[in-house]
């Protein structure tokens, strides 16, 4: 398995696991039946310094921190029929992979909000130095206390952004920034019954993704809050498969990168930790603790 390989790259040893198939059901296994819980970093990866960012360029692509990068983006945001005239409220912008993808392929205007302040900084040289400064602009925004613009934007965009917020009161901010009638395309981390912090795999994850086992939302929940906020819900769809499928092509890629171009000690390092967290994060998708969902919705007229 790709992820193994980085592992083991220079001599972190796992059990040997099964190459998993390039299509997997949602409960089809990903590794060996008893995937052992890795034991190579005590702490989670730095947020976002340059080492981590350069991994995740290579994994996912240029300013992105999630499997499928430019591909899945667009195909998340056709729906939503962004062109020039339209202005985007995009939440979880990241490094500004999403922000210049959508400026440059559909011509939206973008208004990115991150809520860590490396990848902010990040974004705002990303889209400089490709001269999108007009089109995409990506600041700094509080999950605990969210503001937009009310009634600006005409769609909405949201990237697995309730990481550590109260769902309802975002999603609230949001449907207040939209136009009436505005379209908003999300997709989010849910776990349909509590994780349990006392299983191992389920603690080593939380740890890694500096994340609460006891948080995440339920599909149910998020539909219902977009209810209750005046959404029509036309799409809510279970993309774990998909999900998977290009977290693994993209480890596949850069096991191939570094076999052409050895690392140093210090990227292997960087791999290896990155590596430890997808790790746990697909055994968790494999037994279906986890799924990540997407929903399309239009807001009231």
């Amino acid at each position: 398995m790709p992820l193994t390989a980085v592992m083991n790259w220079f001599g972190w040893q796992q059990p040997p696991p099964a190459e998993p198939p390039h299509e997997m059901p949602r409960h089809a296994p990903i590794a060996s039946a008893e995937l052992s819980v890795p034991v190579v970093a005590n702490r989670p990866p730095p947020k976002w310094n340059r080492e981590r960012l350069k991994i995740t360029d290579a994994l996912w692509g240029q300013g992105y921190q999630f499997p499928g990068g430019e591909i899945e983006t667009l195909r998340l945001a056709k729906p939503l029929g962004l062109s020039k005239a339209s202005s985007l409220l995009l939440l979880g912008a990241g490094a500004g992979g999403p922000a210049c993808s959508l400026a440059i392929h559909l011509g939206v205007w973008v208004s990115g909000f991150e809520a860590d302040r490396d990848l902010v900084a990040t974004a705002v040289d990303r889209v400089t130095r490709r001269n999108l400064t007009k089109h995409a602009q990506t600041e700094l925004w509080d999950p605990d206390e969210p503001k937009f613009r009310d009634g600006f934007y005409h769609h909405g965009l949201a990237l697995e952004a309730l990481h550590g917020s109260q769902p309802e009161r975002v999603l609230s901010a949001v449907a207040r920034a939209l136009k009436p009638s505005g379209h908003l395309a999300m997709t989010e981390l849910i776990a349909d019954t509590p994780l349990d912090p006392g299983n191992p795999v389920v603690a080593a994850w939380a740890h890694l993704e500096r994340r609460n086992p006891k948080a995440l939302p339920t599909e149910v929940t998020i539909t219902r809050i977009l209810g209750r906020l005046g959404f029509d819900v036309r799409v809510c769809e279970d993309v774990s498969e998909r999900h998977v499928s290009h977290a693994m092509a993209g480890w596949r890629s850069l096991v191939r990168l570094m076999e052409d171009a050895p690392p140093t000690r210090r990227e292997a390092m960087s791999s290896v930790q990155e590596a430890e967290l997808w790790l746990l994060r697909l055994r968790l998708f494999e037994i279906g603790s986890l799924r990540l969902v997407r929903w399309h919705a239009i807001g009231g007229g």
